[in-house]
């Protein structure tokens, strides 16, 4: 090891433009020249005419963002000296974490990264994964070695999409380097362009760490949550005015039940408890938690099939609107949504499914899911059960009668989000 030369001059390349590495790049070119890359030319070409599709960055942010140069030339990249990686972590169909952007993001910084440069990852992982699967990745690609020629941060994103009162520079950024050094170094470089101010871990594996359990605690609260609302349901309690009586006590944290996807509490947990099966310990509270909140749109479904037996609703064939496609409201992002799975849970008992969302990409939705979306709602309908499932305000600010004249008489409106009162609902989560 030897000791690390911080770059007289940071030119920075932001790996990978969606949700998480555009607002990046766009924050870092007030303060430093940027290169936006990324490997999908329709994406690098809309962005070049000044247009965001993922609704994170406006017009006038990305032609204010002077310093910012968008490509998915790697030639581009060979200039810079500070490279951050931020592309997605996703599982695999047996929700095991599948690290193969992360890799191919390696092999990139491989081919480009010059002596004295550093790699900074973004992206979600268990502990140890950037200095155990991608750091060797690099050293192999670029013939370069690790903490003497090149040298390693982590930063994890802490970006929610669609949440424009808490954008990246107001959200503190936890830090890390692979040397004391090169830690004060990536502190600095971030802490350039967030207001909210930086916390730097000990250790890249402590800021890990750090980040994984932040979305695995929201899952268990929420699996408890969830939990209840399955409890409630058997003793014919709604579990939202029961939770609006708890929330009255100051410590009381206030949730509440419903699906469980988007790339963040959808996935994350699996990479941890992957790591923890490995290391020899089965995380039961975690995987438990996990199997509830995967559970509740099937949990879903029986609820709605009961109502409607109950009011002599046809099954087979029965007509139902899903109002909602996307994992969260006043969002596109469809990633990992888990409404999919109420769409199919609703398909096995042989019912007509149609699905309107006013913000999803009808396009993206056709070639991911494989299912027809409408962008508005029908003006008129016969539908035995219309379900909202995810809250967008333009919806719900319609109000609960645009959605019932949607209904045939006796027909069941689920409001799985609690929009509405109960008086006004028939069937609530």
């Amino acid at each position: 090891m030897i000791k690390f030369i911080p770059p007289a001059t940071p030119r920075v390349a932001v790996i990978g433009l969606g949700y998480v590495g555009l607002p990046l790049a766009v924050a870092l070119a007030s303060a430093y020249e940027t290169v936006g890359f990324d490997l999908n030319a329709h994406r690098i070409d809309e962005l070049r005419k000044g247009t965001d599709s993922t609704g994170e960055v406006d017009t006038a942010a990305l032609a204010k963002a002077g310093k910012l140069r968008f490509s998915g030339d790697e030639a581009d990249l060979e200039s810079c000296n500070v490279f951050i990686v931020a592309v997605p972590t996703p599982i695999d169909a047996s929700r095991q974490p599948d690290l193969t952007p992360l890799i191919s993001a390696s092999r990139t910084v491989g081919r480009v990264i010059g002596k004295g440069s550093v790699v900074i990852y973004e992206s979600t992982v268990y502990p140890g994964a950037t200095e155990e699967d991608c750091i060797p990745v690099v050293e192999q690609v670029s013939g370069l070695r690790y903490d003497t020629d090149f040298f390693a941060g982590y930063s994890p994103e802490r970006i929610n999409p669609g949440d424009k009162d808490r954008p990246l520079t107001k959200i503190v950024k936890v830090t890390s380097g692979s040397t004391p050094e090169v830690a004060a170094f990536v502190d600095e470089l971030y802490a350039r362009i967030i207001e909210a101010g930086t916390f730097r871990a000990s250790s890249i594996r402590v800021a890990e760490a750090a980040k994984i359990i932040e979305n695995t605690q929201r899952d268990v609260n929420i699996a408890l949550i969830n939990e209840l609302s399955i409890i409630f349901s058997h003793l014919g309690i709604d579990t939202n005015e029961v939770l609006d009586a708890a929330a009255t006590k100051w410590n009381f944290i206030r949730m509440r039940p419903g699906l469980v996807g988007g790339h963040c509490i959808g996935v994350d947990p699996y990479y941890l408890v992957h790591k923890a099966i490995a290391a020899g310990f089965i995380p039961d509270i975690i995987r438990t938690a996990r199997e509830i909140n995967d559970g509740m749109a099937r949990n879903a479904v029986t609820r709605l099939v009961k109502a409607m037996i109950h009011r002599n609703l046809p099954i087979k064939d029965a007509k139902v609107l899903v109002a909602g496609f996307t994992f969260k409201e006043n969002c596109p992002d469809t990633r990992n949504t888990k409404v999919v799975d109420l769409v199919a849970h609703l398909k096995s008992y042989g019912m007509q499914v149609d699905i309107v969302d006013t913000w999803a990409d009808p396009v993206e939705a056709a070639a991911e899911y494989r299912v027809a979306l409408e962008t508005t709602l029908p003006t008129a309908g016969d539908y035995d059960a219309v379900i909202l499932a995810v809250a967008h305000d333009d919806i719900v600010g319609a109000g609960p009668d645009r959605l019932r004249e949607l209904l045939r008489q006796g027909g069941v409106l689920f409001d799985m989000k609690a929009a509405y009162d109960r008086q006004v609902s028939d069937l609530r989560l």
